[in-house]
């Protein structure tokens, strides 16, 4: 008896919801839509790209469990994916995309420099090879999307990216080796790692890549010791050309990781196998390791990613949105670029929240849907106001262009503006005289001492002067 694509789902639909939140089913499956089955091959229809995306991120694994119990082991699914426009005279497209979470680049096999045939189904202790073989498969653990192409350059990271490439084009032989990328979360550390691997795929699909998180690696470590399996696990680090180590910060304290670590950092450097790290602090910074492989890792260089400013945030979102083929309009992108200012991972998981209200109301994306947005998302991250925005609420309440606070012209009503800039500046960020005055047409400390003197002034003396400082306070509160 032939199968129906609506019971299907429906009996899916049931398990899956036994495995998440309440909250997560009807964000993420109601909306869902069987179309078809045939030949077990079942297509659903999903109301956006970013929502194919999220599922495939996120539920991929329940996906295919529970499509294989319903349909067996050939089962499989696909999406027909509808992009609603904001816009009245666009169209909407379908586009069929086959699940599929292999999301890393392939390596070659490689032989272990012991004979593995010997130790029977014995794990080596590795999560990223097939035990009991001679010739294994070193899964490089990279995520394609997180490429070079998807990886916007600004002032913030141009070190860090350009050193990132060379080594891309000559790994283990430039003199970025270690390269160890700082910073605090959400500014891009682990996709430029991944985008440095898998340019080295690119270009060297010969070369063996292995992208690892630190706290993996401890865990494989711990399990080699109980099983007395060291050496296996030494042996298949030292045959990688490339590795990437993300979030090393975390062997801080493990001797006997370091210990480990200290040796498989000694043989790949001195083979010319290029080593990437990550962490949330620069060497100087990371307490509790020991000092020898400290200073190996300032062997090579240690590249900071900065805080994006403006103009690069602006172009993380409309990447992210001409990716995903959605069309926003460019005010609603310039709002959210000003209102989230220290986390590009907020920031995009504001433009997400944004994209599944339009999507799942079928309400048109407007700066009024956004702000109501992102006030609630600013609200639950304790969003610290920035330079950039209070500029922009200056401007706004002043209708002056954002350039003319960083021009150099002595209109009274620019110079007037630039002064209020530098005041609430001082009054709401931690930003020093010498960063605000940075920001505000490149003046020194003094004139920003002058500009918050003169503006207490004229509070105390103009009363119009007063509503303008007590109304600009406000909508920055908002």
């Amino acid at each position: 008896m032939r199968k129906k694509h609506g019971e299907v789902w429906e009996r899916c639909l049931k398990v899956i919801k036994d495995n998440i939140p309440f909250q997560s089913f009807k964000t993420w499956f109601e909306p869902i839509v069987p179309v078809s089955l045939e030949e077990d091959v079942l297509t659903i229809q999903v109301p956006s790209q970013f929502f194919y995306e999220w599922l495939e991120e996120h539920y991929i694994g329940l996906l295919k469990k529970t499509i294989k119990k319903e349909l067996g082991t050939g089962g499989r699914l696909e999406y027909s994916v509808i992009m609603d426009s904001s816009y009245q005279d666009s169209k909407p497209y379908s586009a069929n995309y086959p699940s599929n979470d292999k999301r890393a680049t392939r390596n070659n096999p490689v032989s272990m420099p012991i004979d593995l045939t010997k130790s029977g189904e014995r794990d080596i202790l590795n999560p990223f090879i097939i035990p009991g073989l001679k010739k294994i498969k070193v899964e490089s653990q990279l995520v394609e999307t997180y490429s070079f192409d998807n990886f916007i350059e600004g002032d913030c990271n141009r070190l860090a990216r350009s050193a990132g490439w060379a080594i891309a084009e000559n790994p283990g032989k430039t003199a970025f080796n270690p390269l160890l990328i700082y910073s605090s979360v959400g500014l891009g550390k682990t996709h430029l790692a991944h985008a440095i691997g898998l340019q080295v795929k690119s270009n060297f699909p010969e070369k063996t890549v292995l992208y690892v998180k630190t706290d993996q690696f401890i865990n494989k470590y711990i399990d080699s010791v109980r099983n007395n399996n060291q050496n296996d696990f030494i042996h298949f680090y030292q045959m990688i050309d490339v590795l990437i180590m993300d979030d090393i910060q975390f062997v801080a304290g493990k001797e006997k990781t370091q210990d480990v670590f200290f040796h498989i950092f000694n043989h790949l450097h001195q083979n010319n196998r290029q080593i990437v790290l990550t962490s949330d602090k620069p060497p100087v910074e990371l307490k509790g390791m020991e000092p020898r492989l400290l200073s190996r890792f300032k062997w090579g260089l240690a590249a900071d990613l900065q805080v994006p400013d403006l103009e690069t945030r602006i172009a993380i979102l409309q990447k992210k949105l001409y990716k995903d083929g959605i069309e926003m309009p460019y005010e609603v992108v310039e709002y959210l670029a000003y209102s989230i200012t220290t986390n590009i991972r907020e920031m995009e998981g504001a433009l997400i929240s944004i994209l599944a209200q339009s999507t799942l109301n079928k309400k048109s994306i407007t700066l009024e849907l956004a702000k109501q947005m992102i006030d609630k998302f600013v609200k639950n991250s304790a969003r610290e106001i920035s330079i950039d925005y209070i500029q922009k609420v200056v401007c706004d309440y002043f209708s002056l262009p954002l350039e003319a606070i960083n021009s150099k012209t002595r209109k009274r009503e620019i110079v007037q503006a630039r002064q209020l800039a530098m005041f609430f500046s001082k009054k709401h960020t931690k930003s020093s005289l010498a960063t605000i005055g940075l920001h505000c047409g490149n003046k020194d400390h003094a004139t920003v001492l002058h500009a918050c003197r003169t503006v207490n002034n004229l509070v105390e003396t103009d009363k119009r002067f007063r509503i303008y400082v007590e109304e600009i306070d406000k909508k920055l509160k908002l």
